[in-house]
């Protein structure tokens, strides 16, 4: 083969190289997310229903790893301009974890109010990233599914605010357990479907 010939088939081979590495980022990514939310679910489900401390640092925790956790996969898929969708949510999450910490002086119903307005615009701006990844990248019916159910939550949190009860910090570990069964079920997806097509090609 002459060296024009393997010149032209690595070229050819660029892009289906970088959207194997993509995969393998997603797939890592996903993992990460599914582990950070079992942690944080279950420290909510034990210690932070009966430490005030802890349940506080548990609420503006989450939102501020959802900004962290958004603003590295941009990176690592292109860059922010490239993923405006990852962009937005990670100024969305920054100025919830902000407006957690201003609702906890004022009450817990108002934290909730808070979570319910980003779980809808975190969950369709979610929705967004996984239609625009459809194309190139598998399990993101889950992501897709994750998205709209994240969105539903958070009108179910609005409601709350109105209600008499005080809510918990059990309802939003509820949900941030839901949500990891998603991330697990796409890192999952992506694993089984990188064996089958080794196996294939064996």
């Amino acid at each position: 083969m002459s060296q024009q010939s393997k010149g032209s088939s690595t070229t050819n081979n660029l892009p289906n190289f970088a959207r194997s590495s993509q995969k393998r980022w997603l797939k890592l990514y996903y993992f990460i997310r599914t582990a950070f939310s079992a942690v944080w679910v279950a420290a909510a489900f034990t210690v932070g229903q009966y430490s005030p401390t802890i349940a506080v640092i548990l609420l503006v925790a989450y939102p501020a790893w959802d900004a962290a956790a958004n603003y590295l996969d941009a990176s690592r898929s292109g860059g922010l301009v490239q993923n405006r969708t990852q962009t937005i949510n990670v100024v969305v999450s920054v100025a919830t974890t902000l407006a957690v910490i201003v609702a906890l002086q004022i009450g817990i119903n108002w934290v909730f109010a808070v979570f319910g307005a980003w779980a809808i615009l975190s969950g369709l701006l979610q929705l967004g990233t996984a239609v625009r990844r459809w194309k190139s990248y598998g399990a993101q019916w889950t992501m897709i599914l994750s998205g709209g159910q994240s969105a539903l939550a958070g009108a179910f949190f609005i409601l709350q605010f109105r209600m008499p009860t005080m809510p918990l910090i059990t309802n939003v570990a509820g949900y941030a357990a839901v949500g990891a069964f998603y991330f697990l079920i796409s890192a999952v997806w992506l694993s089984v479907s990188d064996l089958r097509r080794k196996t294939r090609s064996v």
